[in-house]
């Protein structure tokens, strides 16, 4: 790693990757011990961490093009979570204020959690309470409410087991209100491509990717949050295609990254990532993208007979084009058009293509709008229906398309709901179901009773953090499944009661279960590693509420604990997944069918490509909070877990701390080390640490989940995703 620094304001340059990721690897296989790390990584289980995906029965360090290792920091991470000693039961003598005051780093790592806990309404404590009576009040609860009035909710750690469980459990006690944390996440993708093409997930393989001669990376940080994707970036470097990164925040790990498997990038100090690399204004995307297009149309750099041929709606999204002036455009990104013109040229010289984007492009109140911009590029010069080129939306977490997929979202389509039907013999609720958000405004509004979290950290995921605390203690029950604890489970439950039910990891699960990745690929994983001894998977906790909370169900909840019943039950209804059924003897991992666009043929009811058209948004800054702030994840993090306080690759030392323009720090009078003060309508951050970044003037960036208390319940209103990536601030200093 090497650090230059040329005044004290200069933002600090980092190559990403590199010796200190070994040693950081090292450090925690010698923490974990080496026989448990070696069995964790090694053993046929999918990853825990991103949606790229490894593992599963190729083995723990290979993906599904053989390559070996496939493996990562974020691997190792969510391996060593999994790899502690329970926590012992003496510390839950202490109090929830007790536990309020740990860091989200400290109450990760107090261990595993290994004995159901219950907490009562008017207590402070949670109580070790048997499997028995955590089951037998779960079922109470439920039953003494109307269904209406509770939610279902799952994170992407789940399996798709699990999780079909879960929304037929919900639907066949009577509520469509089953949500995930996709919500709050790559809703907008979903939506945006669905509009698009007819689908809402990946276009392309991994295959694709070792193949195409240009990525885009739109939005994302994957040298911090998918490592692995940066090999595939590296590659497509080494073999002389480009690296296109928008971004408003100049990362180091997509300027230079040295791969810790590639010793000759490791020696020369690192692999050059961007080809080119452009740094629109926070929330200005859909401007840039819109610019890119009106370069390409007035060059007439498109592909013509594919739009002819294969896309509808283009003449009046050429009129949009033209009618955007490129004053307009300049003004709103920030990139100068001869800039913007070289980013067509350089796009136009691919023959194969691939757009990648995370939640920089989604995290916005006009989110599903960026989707569709991007899109929209990739039908102009074809990219769209051909191998090696098309869309690939970055997935956060190892399963949460997966979880998608098998029916935890709250409208499902109508010939999935009538084979569910047919499959239980009962009839399922027709009412539209609420998202995540919707659930928890509910809830802030006295209007639900009752809520099964299965997995993640609501709390910490949820916008405006004094909010999402009062919504979710204003539900009189909660129940968590989950492998450790975090301060949602000590937080939003100050007068409410709780349950906290210990479950497997997935390489402990009893039987073995199935994931899906971010291309479209099904894995199993064995399970089979036995570490605690009063765990319980969540399938075995989900059909023994179904028994007790439903005893004239016609479904057998006895024989649903069977993940081969399952899975049957899912090939019988689920589009695609017809392969799932026989995965535990065959072990043959597939694609879904019908994802994947080798031929211009969509989903859509004429089999065309729409393009879509919207005009740009209002501005987020004024003149009371001139500044806008996106929240952003570590390198040492992982969705809300915190891993390390540190971010080595951007050189802070604390998680309380802003990212600003180094003129913008002058001008305020301050200087890096400063403590100041953010103030956003919804609240305030006192006392962050400024460091200097490679920002646009007027923009800054905070750390989640801590800066959620900076970012108001608004949302995209047709994803229904937070704006947490386009948030107004003011900067307090202590001489203003």
């Amino acid at each position: 790693m090497s650090t230059t620094h040329s005044t004290p304001a200069d933002p600090i340059t980092i190559v990403g990757g590199g010796p200190k990721k070994v040693l950081y690897t090292l450090k925690t296989v010698a923490r974990i011990g080496l026989l448990n790390s070696a069995k964790a990584l090694n053993s046929k289980n999918t990853c825990k961490a991103c949606g790229l995906g490894m593992g599963g029965q190729r083995g723990g360090m290979t993906n599904e093009k053989d390559e070996f290792p496939s493996v990562c920091n974020k691997s190792i991470q969510a391996q060593s979570t999994d790899i502690q000693a329970p926590i012992p039961e003496d510390l839950f003598a202490h109090t929830l204020d007790d536990f309020k005051q740990l860091s989200a780093y400290e109450i990760e790592h107090l261990g595993r959690l290994n004995t159901p806990l219950f907490k009562s309404a008017d207590g402070n404590k949670y109580t070790p309470v048997s499997w028995e009576f955590a089951l037998d009040k779960m079922a109470r609860s439920f039953a003494a409410t109307h269904a209406d009035r509770t939610f279902f909710y799952s994170s992407g750690r789940s399996s798709n087991e699990a999780g079909f469980v879960l929304q037929l459990l919900a639907r066949l006690y009577g509520t469509n209100n089953v949500n995930n944390c996709s919500y709050y996440c790559h809703q907008a993708t979903g939506v945006g491509l669905y509009n698009v093409i007819g689908t809402g997930t990946a276009t392309v393989s991994l295959e694709d990717v070792g193949n195409c001669d240009c990525i885009f990376v739109i939005g994302a940080n994957p040298s911090s949050n998918h490592p692995r994707f940066v090999h595939q970036l590296k590659n497509c470097r080494e073999r002389g295609g480009q690296v296109i990164v928008i971004n408003p925040a100049k990362e180091p790990g997509l300027v230079r990254f040295a791969v810790p498997k590639s010793a000759k990038s490791m020696l020369t100090g690192g692999t050059w990532i961007a080809s080119e690399y452009v740094q629109p204004k926070i929330g200005s995307d859909l401007a840039l993208l819109k610019g890119i297009a009106k370069a390409l149309l007035e060059t007439q750099q498109i592909d013509a007979h594919f739009i002819a041929e294969h896309t509808d709606n283009f003449a009046t999204f050429k009129q949009d084009i033209d009618n955007t002036s490129w004053q307009t455009i300049t003004q709103h990104c920030g990139i100068e058009q001869e800039k913007i013109h070289h980013l067509a040229t350089a796009y136009a010289t691919a023959e194969r293509a691939i757009f990648a984007w995370g939640m920089g492009i989604t995290h916005h109140l006009h989110g599903v709008e960026n989707v569709e911009a991007i899109a929209n590029l990739a039908l102009l010069r074809g990219m769209l229906g051909k191998p090696a080129a098309g869309l690939l939306p970055l997935r956060g977490h190892s399963n949460v398309q997966g979880i998608g997929t098998v029916g935890v979202k709250p409208v499902l389509a109508d010939d999935v709901l009538q084979q569910l039907e047919q499959h239980t013999g009962a009839q399922l609720p027709r009412r539209e179901g609420m998202d995540t958000l919707a659930c928890l405004s509910a809830a802030h509004a006295g209007n639900m009773d009752a809520a099964l979290i299965m997995g993640g950290n609501l709390f910490a995921a949820t916008p405006n953090s004094q909010w999402a605390q009062e919504a979710l203690d204003k539900i009189p029950f909660k129940v968590y499944l989950t492998t450790t604890l975090n301060l949602g489970h000590v937080t939003g439950m100050e007068t409410s009661e709780a349950l906290i039910l210990p479950v497997t990891a997935r390489d402990e699960e009893w039987q073995p279960t199935t994931q899906e990745s971010m291309f479209n690929y099904v894995r199993l994983s064995d399970g089979g590693i036995d570490r605690l001894h009063n765990v319980k998977p969540e399938v075995e906790i989900l059909c023994e509420l179904g028994k007790r909370l439903l005893p004239n169900s016609p479904l057998d909840f006895t024989q649903l604990k069977q993940h081969d019943s399952i899975r049957a039950a899912i090939a019988a209804t689920i589009p695609g997944l017809g392969e799932l059924k026989d995965i535990a003897s065959t072990k043959q991992e597939f694609t879904i069918k019908n994802r994947l666009f080798d031929t211009p043929t969509f989903k859509t009811e004429n089999g065309k490509a729409q393009f879509q058209t919207s005009p740009l948004p209002n501005a987020v800054a004024s003149q009371d909070y001139p500044f806008v702030l996106a929240s952003i994840r570590s390198e040492g993090q992982f969705n809300s877990i915190i891993y390390e306080e540190t971010d080595s690759y951007r050189g802070t030392n604390t998680r309380w701390s802003v990212l600003m323009n180094k003129e913008d720090i002058h001008a305020l009078g301050i200087a890096v080390g400063d403590a100041v003060t953010l103030t956003s309508p919804q609240g305030e951050m006192k006392d962050v640490k400024v460091f200097a970044f490679d920002v646009p003037r007027g923009n800054l960036l905070a750390y989640y989940p801590e800066a959620n208390v900076l970012i108001a319940t608004k949302h995209d209103p047709r994803s229904k995703t937070p704006a947490f990536k386009s948030v107004p601030v003011q900067v307090v200093t202590f001489q203003g």
